[in-house]
């Protein structure tokens, strides 16, 4: 039997404390690897690959690289699997409570991303870009993930952010409300 990727989770607050966004995985998978077939329902899964390429097996088939952010909405329930290709892969899976939980499934891939990422709901909102080590950054205020040899999370107030390695840096601007669909 294959073992699945090697997963670690980065964030993962229990309390509802980060608004829409649930849980933070720093994923890596071997060339060709994947994680199964698997149903997700009412959640917004973002994938950011840090590394490497992987190609989404539901919908259209969509592959997605490094510097791409890819959006899966899972709405009323979907059974999918992600591949990593022939290089491996590295991502940051972040799981978001859905925008709209009756929605039906849908996935979409932003290309080469650099800076704010619509993701077409008013309480979340990313923004990504890749970093060398040593160069000043401006970067938002938010929850600020700095993706290099591992994964480091933070609040940050906004401002430059000088990178001791060359990183990925994905900052979470998140309304920490609870829309009453969700309430316990």
């Amino acid at each position: 039997m294959t073992a699945g990727p090697a997963q670690r989770t980065v964030l993962a607050p229990d309390d509802g404390s980060l608004g829409a966004l649930l849980r933070v995985s720093d994923d890596r998978l071997a060339s060709g690897q994947g994680y199964g077939a698997h149903e997700h329902a009412a959640v917004d899964v973002v994938a950011v690959p840090l590394a490497g390429s992987l190609r989404h097996e539901w919908g259209d088939g969509a592959g997605f690289t490094a510097g791409d952010v890819a959006v899966l909405r899972a709405g009323t329930g979907l059974v999918h699997d992600e591949s990593a290709g022939d290089d491996g892969a590295r991502v940051l899976q972040c799981y978001l409570r859905p925008a709209d939980p009756a929605a039906p499934p849908g996935h979409e891939v932003h290309r080469g991303v650099s800076g704010w990422v619509d993701l077409g709901r008013p309480d979340a909102a990313l923004w990504v870009t890749r970093a060398p080590a040593g160069v000043p950054v401006e970067v938002p205020a938010g929850l600020l993930l700095q993706a290099g040899a591992e994964t480091a999370v933070g609040r940050h107030d906004g401002g430059d952010v000088v990178p001791v390695e060359d990183v990925t840096l994905l900052l979470w601007r998140l309304d920490t409300f609870r829309p009453a669909w969700a309430e316990w």
